[in-house]
Parts: C-alpha cells; sequence; structure tokens
C-alpha cells in the first residue's frame, strides 16, 4: 500500500512518489474518505515537519486543500489529526512561494465554517504568519491567498480579529490596496478588512490611521 512508503526513513524519492500518487487519489474528492482518513490524514499529514521534500509537502497542501474543500466531516478529521498546525509550519520565512500559496489555501478551506480549527491557526501562530505574507515585494498570488485566509479567519472570531490587529496586519492589507496591485488582491484585502471591523471598534480606528478605508 502507499501508506507503507510514507513511514519514517523512506528516500525523499520514494516520499514523493507516494505523496504525487495520494494527490491524484483525492483530487477529485470521489473516494472513499474512511480510506483516505487511514492512508492520508493519519499517515501523512502528521509526519510534515520542516526538512521534508519542498515537492512532497507541495503535493500534500494541495492534496489537503482538495480534499477540505466542500466537506465539513473532512475538515473535522484533519483538524484533528494535526493538519493545521503542519500547514501553518509551511508558512515559515524563505519557503516556496507555491508551497506557501498551496499552504495558504488548505487553511482557508479547513477553516470555512469551522470556529475550532480557525482558533487552531491562531494558537499555532498562523495568523502572524499569513501577516508575513503580506508583505511588499511578494508574489501577487501569495498576496490575494494570504488575504482571503485572513478574511476567512476573521469572519466569526473577535479573537483572530484582534490577533490580525496586533501582528501588523490592518496596515499590511491596506497597502495592498494601493493604486497598481492586481484587482484580485485589492479584492480580498478589502474583503479582509471589512470582516475585521465587524462587531470592533479598534479595527476601524486603524484603518483609518493607516489613511484608507475599506472598498
Amino acid at each position: 500500500m502507499l501508506v507503507g512508503l510514507l513511514t519514517p526513513g523512506r528516500s525523499a524519492a520514494a516520499l514523493d512518489e507516494a505523496v504525487h500518487e495520494l494527490h491524484s487519489l483525492c483530487r477529485d474528492g470521489a473516494q472513499d474518505w474512511d480510506v483516505m482518513k487511514e492512508c492520508w490524514l493519519v499517515a501523512e499529514l502528521t509526519r510534515l515537519a520542516p526538512g521534508s521534500p519542498v515537492a512532497a509537502c507541495l503535493w500534500a497542501a494541495t492534496a489537503l486543500r482538495n480534499l477540505c474543500r466542500d466537506r465539513a466531516e473532512r475538515r473535522d478529521s484533519a483538524g484533528e489529526c494535526g493538519a493545521v498546525a503542519a500547514l501553518v509550519g509551511l508558512l515559515a520565512p524563505g519557503g516556496s512561494a507555491a508551497l506557501q500559496e498551496q499552504a495558504a489555501v488548505a487553511l482557508a478551506n479547513l477553516c470555512t465554517d469551522h470556529a475550532r480549527n480557525a482558533d487552531s491557526v491562531r494558537a499555532a501562530g498562523g495568523v502572524a504568519a499569513l501577516v508575513r505574507l503580506l508583505a511588499p515585494g511578494g508574489p501577487a498570488a501569495v498576496h490575494e491567498v494570504a488575504a482571503r485566509t485572513l478574511r476567512r479567519l476573521c469572519m466569526d472570531s473577535a479573537h483572530n480579529r484582534d490577533s490580525v490587529r496586533a501582528a501588523g496586519g490592518v496596515a499590511a492589507l491596506v497597502g495592498l490596496l494601493a493604486p497598481g496591485r492586481p484587482a484580485a488582491v485589492r479584492e480580498q484585502a478589502a474583503a479582509a478588512l471589512a470582516n475585521l471591523c465587524a462587531g470592533s471598534a479598534a479595527n476601524p480606528d486603524s484603518i483609518r490611521e493607516c489613511g484608507e478605508s475599506p472598498r
């Protein structure tokens, strides 16, 4: 079974091949979930760690993104298996932009209508990590997905809204509204700022101090 290739001590090439194949199995989300849970979440996601092959991590993040896109029970299982902390670890500074992008999208899917996973992202340091991805000079695709994930995190959580502000996220998001930025980036930044303002007196004040309003 593929799960046998995911055990510690296997070569990077064997791990890459196994994860690639698992991604193919998971891609359309139509496979039996009990098999996927055993073969994928338990056996692989808990082993995603700094130093793992970039290609294997990229496939893993992409597969998790697809698995959790529309299924609440899969988001439950992924969160219980430690997927949030593993994905936050992939957002580390200096990493592959493609890997950061897929990890951020997977986190957004994990947090959709799932307060516990959203809280877990904050507890794992994911809010600060996502705000760092908004830094000037980064790829537009990474800016867009990081802003989208922050938007999801702030949707129904006052704690996450406070954490984004404390991490410098207000100024970073306002910076993405500057003329010349891609429309998709501006749209996600504005939506994230709108969610930041929901039920918060401090965040609108912070936006005004930056000289902009969400629009």
